[in-house]
């Protein structure tokens, strides 16, 4: 299969303009771009498919440009629902920067084709008021724009003229990164379909119909059971490893359902199209064994982490499931404790005290009887003294110690 029909396999490609021709055109050296918009100073998991994505064509022999909004980021593409808070420069310029760093883990800047980190603040920034009304605001139609999907969804709920301007600056991205590199494509969520066609429709106004150029879409990811893909717990998981931590990465990809595991394999996977197919087998096969589960949580947390925080999260998970938690460092238990429930104590408080205080039991009666049935451990070690306290001596390094209640439910209490 040619490069687009693997896209195809892999389920991401949705809305493409003149499929053939970018077939053809793809058989040449192409340059194709991305844009990230900086509204955090780290991109999330949700992100990822469009990282990996320009990592593909770059490994196909295309030129990547992942292009940081550092302009555009301080209005935000519309939300379906309400306006984006708006950020300062300053804020978002050093967003800018952080993302930069965590692109460079996916793509190569040197060698052939090697990749282009561009921001729109380059240009956008140093242009007026009159030149961009004069010169881009005259060749936007509104009819035209007031058609685009994300535009059409807010009208009743209100839009400003500010997230409606959006449109026309992505636009002009695509026009510049045309006239700069003769970027000739550019990539998508599904949800960019309408500033894709709007860039191309500039440039064809712009260069003439003989500028050919493409806009390709891919679906975005979601949940079988229809939640939102990206969270955990409620939280983000983040491509900054202060943000999220191995562990966490790991175990966000390590715990992905049956049903989703082979799509983001798909998706997400650099493997061949044979290995996911083993792997697919497998779930079908033995689920129990979690191999799909395990080869697309250490090829991600090697690609954000590195090798050494695969290993980490590995050596994490294999000992809070299967060892001697005692066994691990003070700053790996830290990680590997992340969600779990804090505490504080007295230095000396009974454990059955400690027990109710950290809501493991509902009361003292019920923290006596987990006792007696040896259901709870304190660093590791079953208890079962009625009387037995929690020492700030006893402590790991005297800060914290870590309470278990069954086989994997773990409290932390600190003194």
């Amino acid at each position: 299969m040619n490069f687009i029909e693997e896209l195809k396999w892999r389920g991401l490609v949705k809305d493409v303009t003149d499929y053939d021709g970018l077939v053809n055109a793809l058989n040449d050296h192409m340059t194709v771009y991305c844009g990230f918009d900086p509204t955090a100073d780290s991109l999330h998991v949700g992100h990822l498919q469009q990282i990996i994505l320009l990592r593909r064509y770059q490994d196909a022999g295309h030129t990547p440009i992942a292009l940081c909004g550092g302009f555009t980021g301080m209005i935000g593409d519309p939300r379906p629902t309400t306006e984006r808070k708006l950020l300062t420069h300053e804020e978002v310029l050093h967003n800018a920067e952080c993302i930069k760093t965590q692109l460079s883990k996916f793509l190569k800047f040197d060698g052939d084709n090697a990749a282009i980190m561009e921001n729109n603040n380059n240009w956008l920034g140093e242009m007026s008021l009159l030149d961009y009304l004069r010169d881009y605001g005259k060749l936007f139609n509104i009819a035209y724009m007031l058609q685009k999907d994300t535009i059409k969804k807010r009208l009743d709920s209100g839009l400003s003229y500010t997230e409606f301007s959006y449109t026309i600056l992505q636009a002009m991205d695509f026009l510049h990164l045309y006239q700069k590199y003769q970027c000739r494509i550019q990539i998508g969520g599904s949800d960019q379909w309408g500033n894709l066609t709007s860039g191309m429709e500039l440039i064809r106004k712009v260069e003439g119909d003989e500028a050919k150029v493409w806009g390709i879409t891919s679906p975005l990811i979601t949940k079988s059971d229809g939640s939102k893909f990206g969270k955990s717990e409620g939280k983000n998981i983040w491509l900054d490893p202060e943000r999220t931590n191995a562990y966490e990465f790991y175990q966000f990809w390590l715990n992905t359902p049956d049903t989703d595991v082979v799509d983001y394999l798909k998706r997400l996977s650099l493997r061949s199209v044979e290995e996911i197919e083993a792997l697919a087998k497998c779930v079908e096969t033995a689920p129990e064994k979690r191999e799909a589960q395990m080869a697309l949580a250490e090829e991600l947390t090697e690609m954000v982490h590195g090798k050494e925080g695969v290993e980490k999260a590995k050596k994490i998970t294999e000992t809070f499931f299967h060892g001697d938690i005692m066994t691990l460092s003070s700053e790996e238990l830290k990680e590997g404790l992340v969600d779990a429930k804090k505490t504080h104590c007295e230095d000396g408080t009974l454990l059955i005290d400690a027990l109710v205080a950290a809501e493991i039991a509902k009361s003292k009666g019920e923290a006596r009887r987990l006792i007696q049935q040896s259901s709870i451990s304190v660093n590791g070690n079953k208890v079962n003294d009625l009387e037995a306290k929690l020492l700030k001596s006893d402590a790991v390094n005297e800060e914290f110690t870590i309470l278990k209640k069954g086989k994997k439910n773990y409290f932390v209490i600190t003194f």
